[in-house]
């Protein structure tokens, strides 16, 4: 309280993202969108909240994310209606509502959205953060899984990150992974005594999970489970195998993580991560893979897909741990000083004529000394300023002044757009 009056705060797990550090996601977004481009991916954008049984469904009900993370609301209509936790989902919906199986497959989609999810904020992770991902959906060849996996290696390499690794698994289909689940409950039945309480659960509910644990003591256990590559089916191990040959092709050097198997009941054969070398999956800055059997369980004729998704503040995060150099933004570069009511008048005819002309500038406000003024187009980096006095309106000109040298001179108004330029 200040005054009597409540200071309003940002949600915990929420933040601010301040002019200052716009830098940063103007940043990740444009080379989002170049390699998008380069990659024939074109936008789309979903609605914030959709139907709570989309998630419930894709997803998995068993599944952290629905079980305990999920923002789910009753709207005034009686619908039942979750804030987006993740983006792959609402694509797949999209896809489906507005028939865009009848286009070429596959269909190339990429989006940047908001995510939500009720979770413990930690470095890099929020309550509300920030998501890029692309979908490739309607081909099942493994040269697309490699051609995403390339794609999001040679974004990571165009924003400058180092030192990260390509973990990679397969985790199987609906034929191949109920068999591997059953040996996998198997071996943990030896363990369940020491599993934390999460994994109790999930030894009953969702077994595949129990790999992803980040408890030390589950970590140890699922060091020796078994492997769900000894398991796949001819396809599957087919699939992988030829996965495996391209990314050599591709000269991506990865590492087969056999407790690899991401968060998302939806995934089926290739899963991927890319995570700091020196943190390891507790850092991971994306992570993707093929989800073949979502399509269909949302009401869809048979259909392959692959993708990938990864949070802009994770990767913030790295930019700035590992100190990229990140190009500034463009400000405006001229500044209009004025002396006087009857110059302050002229000054805001000329920005306005500037603007309109395509020049960026900054005009100064208020009865700021003409030192004041100068003093402000120094610290906002403009490179010149327009100075324009009693005199200067008796003799239609105004003073250029150099802001790095200090120098100035006197421009015919008619001439300044071009001086400028």
């Amino acid at each position: 309280m200040k005054g009597g009056v409540r200071l309003y705060r940002a949600p915990r797990g929420t933040s601010d993202i301040l002019p200052r550090e716009q830098v940063y996601w103007r940043y990740i977004e444009q080379k989002v969108a170049n390699v998008c481009q380069l990659y024939g991916y074109e936008r789309i954008d979903t609605p914030v909240f959709e139907d709570t049984r989309l998630f419930a469904r894709s997803i998995g009900e068993e599944t952290d994310i629905v079980t305990k993370e999920m923002y789910t609301f009753e709207d005034r209509g009686g619908n039942q209606l979750t804030l987006r936790p993740e983006g792959t989902a609402p694509v797949c919906r999209a896809y489906l509502e507005h028939g865009l199986h009848n286009l070429p497959q596959p269909v190339k989609l990429y989006y940047i959205a908001s995510i939500f999810r009720y979770e413990r904020p930690q470095a890099g992770r929020y309550r509300q953060h920030h998501q890029f991902g692309y979908e490739a959906i309607g081909d099942g060849d493994p040269a697309l899984d490699a051609e995403v996996i390339d794609m999001t290696w040679q974004l990571f390499a165009s924003l400058n990150l180092h030192h990260l690794s390509l973990q990679l698994n397969s985790i199987g289909c609906k034929q191949c992974r109920p068999p591997y689940l059953a040996v996998l409950k198997d071996y943990y039945a030896n363990y369940a005594r020491d599993l934390c309480a999460d994994c109790k659960t999930r030894l009953r509910r969702n077994p595949l999970r129990l790999l992803d644990c980040k408890q030390p003591l589950c970590q140890q256990i699922a060091n020796s489970a078994p492997r769900s590559i000894d398991h796949l089916c001819q396809q599957c191990e087919a699939h992988f195998d030829r996965l495996k040959k391209y990314l050599g092709l591709l000269a991506l050097p990865f590492t087969v993580n056999h407790r690899l198997v991401r968060g998302l009941d939806y995934y089926t054969r290739t899963v991927f991560e890319i995570q700091p070398e020196e943190e390891g999956a507790q850092s991971t800055l994306g992570g993707g893979g093929r989800y073949d059997d979502l399509i269909e369980e949302l009401g869809g004729k048979p259909t392959p897909a692959a993708g990938f998704a990864a949070g802009l503040e994770r990767i913030i995060h790295n930019l700035k741990k590992q100190n990229v150099p990140i190009p500034a933004l463009p400000r405006p570069q001229v500044f209009i000083a004025y002396i006087g009511d009857e110059a302050r008048d002229e000054a805001v005819k000329l920005a306005s004529m500037l603007r309109r002309a395509g020049i960026a500038v900054i005009e100064a406000f208020g009865n700021k000394s003409l030192k004041a003024q100068l003093r402000q187009a120094n610290t906002l980096g403009s490179r010149q300023a327009v100075i324009i006095g009693e005199e200067e309106i008796k003799t239609g000109t105004v003073i250029l002044r150099d802001m790095t040298t200090s120098q100035q001179k006197p421009i015919p108004i008619s001439q300044l757009e071009r001086e400028l330029r």
